[in-house]
């Protein structure tokens, strides 16, 4: 085979026609309407992040190192959200003219080929089960610390369980050092130190469990858990709003914005993560009823939805605590819960440890549910596109679900919860988050001028301006975080992703290329 006829492979692209005559015989069953695709947006976006990095974006990071918007954090808030909705209006015009599960990489092979489609499916894949992983760890440390709570209620083994129990082997270590333990404590099974996170495991496969028996039922699970995060963070705002008081607003430009644009932009950084999630409603495709229709209402809505709740949050808390100046380093951890313990009185005061962290467990739970839809969804269209094992392929008798790449998903992630570095993990999602960005933003661009007479049900407006504002608004963010970054985890994620692209390379190389190419002698074959 020539060079040419290699690069003419490479660059093969599969037509959204092609992309969506695969998906008509996939045998996905079509369950969500546009409230369920608002309900899975508004659960992958806010978990955790509303509930602790608004401290900081308001306030500064202790060391000094990030200023805070102070009561600007509103206009920090709407800035990150304008940011994502130039991504989120290209993932909707892809979403209602190729309405196929994959998302990003499905958009990828119709507009830049295949072998850039595998690099982006490689991405997404360590985006999803990296922040299935990640979320489920945090998930687990939450839980051991509100059971904590019943410690005159429940039995010791469940509110004081042994550290090697709910961890991972290294965060174990530290600790036990820390406070001056032997790490013998450690069970060992021939020799080798064992440390299982029980209750990252159990969550992971009660999850999955809920995945395979469908679509349609986990959305009424995430319809639960985003009514309860919700209720908590309504219950925040309407108490709070009682507590206000306006001077903490600030009396001029300099009060209101005591760091200038510099807090501003710095807190729409920050604040930009709390954002991330809509995209995963693409993978989804080809389990809705309408997806021309409902997908770009489902991706903006969530987004809508969430950037009301966020301001409304920003109003209430910068109203009730004064966060220019000095504040207590409670508030950059817990800012939410340390305004209304020290601001409110009376039994909401009492009873916001419990509330917050009944919101922040059910944040999380509804964020690992989307995750591991989008990556089975993800995992599922490469594997019909020839990149991974035919298997994967399989779907449940009864439900309709790619069982079998779900409990994949499900065993990987269980073992990864014993190995990973939480602040890389999280580093990593996001540089796999605004890799697909930018190359959906620019896949849009060039689809206009390779296919300009598509049907296009949903149209990115003022293009190509919205879709290079995408691109510079991730690309900064990203470069940013590569390149000025500091300390061993922003280093470590950037090797590994490095590292993942050039294993991604490598497995493309031995095997996805070679498996294509058998596919395509398959079918001319058959067609002769």
């Amino acid at each position: 085979m020539t060079l040419q006829n290699i690069i003419a492979n490479l660059l093969k692209r599969k037509t959204p026609d092609d992309a969506v005559k695969s998906a008509s015989n996939g045998g996905l069953e079509k369950t969500l309407g546009v409230w369920d695709l608002i309900i899975l947006g508004v659960g992958a976006i806010i978990g955790s992040g509303i509930f602790a990095v608004v401290g900081i974006a308001a306030a500064g990071s202790a060391d000094g190192a990030s200023p805070g918007a102070g009561p600007a954090l509103v206009i920090s808030m709407i800035i990150a959200a304008i940011a994502c909705v130039f991504s989120a209006l290209c993932f909707s015009e892809f979403a209602a003219m190729i309405p196929v599960a994959g998302g990003a990489y499905s958009y990828t092979f119709a507009t830049l080929g295949e072998f850039a489609a595998w690099i982006i499916g490689w991405v997404l894949m360590l985006e999803y089960v990296i922040a299935f992983i990640a979320v489920s760890c945090s998930w687990a440390k939450y839980v051991v610390h509100f059971l904590e709570g019943f410690g005159h209620i429940l039995p010791a083994w469940i509110t004081n369980p042994p550290i090697w129990l709910v961890t991972d082997y290294r965060t174990a270590v530290n600790s036990l050092t820390a406070q001056g333990l032997d790490t013998s404590v450690i069970p060992s099974i021939f020799g080798i130190p064992v440390c299982i996170n029980l209750p990252a495991a159990l969550i992971i496969l009660f999850i999955t469990m809920t995945l395979v028996k469908g679509t349609k039922d986990s959305t009424k699970f995430a319809a639960f858990m985003v009514a309860l995060k919700l209720g908590i963070i309504a219950l925040f705002i309407l108490s709070g709003f009682f507590f206000v008081t306006p001077s903490n607003w600030g009396t001029n430009w300099a009060t209101f914005a005591p760091n200038g644009f510099s807090g501003i932009f710095m807190g729409a950084f920050i604040i930009f993560f709390a954002y991330i999630g809509f995209d995963a409603l693409a993978t989804t495709a080809e389990e809705c009823k309408n997806p021309q229709r409902d997908l770009p209402i489902g991706i903006i809505g969530s987004l809508v939805v969430t950037t009301i709740v966020y301001t409304l949050v920003a109003l209430v808390l910068t109203g009730m605590y004064k966060t220019q100046g000095n504040v207590d380093s409670a508030f950059l951890g817990a800012p939410l819960a340390f305004a209304m313990e020290n601001v409110l009185h009376g039994w909401v005061a009492k009873a916001i440890p419990g509330f917050m962290s009944v919101g922040i467990i059910a944040g999380l739970t509804s964020v690992l549910l989307v995750m591991e839809l989008a990556a089975t969804r993800i995992l599922y269209v490469m594997s019909r596109d020839n990149f991974l094992p035919k298997a994967f392929q399989k779907l449940h008798p009864k439900y309709n679900t790619p069982h079998i790449l779900t409990w994949v998903v499900c065993i990987v992630s269980i073992f990864g919860t014993l190995t990973l570095n939480l602040d890389a993990a999280a580093n990593l999602c996001n540089l796999g988050t605004f890799t697909s960005f930018i190359i959906v933003c620019a896949a849009i661009l060039i689809l206009r001028k390779i296919d300009p007479d598509r049907p296009r049900p949903f149209k990115v407006p003022f293009c190509p301006w919205f879709p290079l504002a995408g691109i510079l608004c991730c690309g900064g963010l990203m470069g940013f975080m590569m390149f000025t970054a500091k300390g061993d985890a922003a280093k470590l994620s950037t090797e590994l992703f490095i590292a993942w692209i050039i294993m991604g390379i490598i497995i493309y190389a031995s095997y996805g290329y070679r498996k294509n190419r058998l596919a395509e002698q398959k079918e001319i074959a058959e067609n002769e």
